[in-house]
């Protein structure tokens, strides 16, 4: 006997769209984009020194796998990095 997979999806209720995100995480209202920006850039570095640990220990096509994912956390820290830097210069 073949039983039924219970369903975990969210009901309708529950179920949210593109314009209202699941208010677990969300960012409070009025924060200002440079803010946004520097957190953003945080936690790319914060992820590329995961990246970097974990390629140290990983051999191979793993470890091949984990340095291409941090050239992409690196690119995307770069720029990043670029729009802070042009929205504040003089720093």
């Amino acid at each position: 006997m073949i039983k039924d997979s219970p369903d975990y999806s969210a009901s309708k209720s529950e179920k949210q769209t593109a314009n209202h995100p699941c208010p677990i995480f969300t960012i409070r209202p009025g924060i200002n984009s440079e803010t946004l920006l520097v957190h953003a850039y945080e936690t790319l570095a914060s992820a590329n020194v995961m990246a970097t640990e974990l390629s140290s220990i990983l051999t191979g096509p793993t470890c091949n796998l984990v340095l291409g994912i941090q050239q992409m956390i690196v690119l995307a820290q770069l720029s990043v990095g670029e729009v802070l830097d042009q929205l504040n210069p003089q720093q």
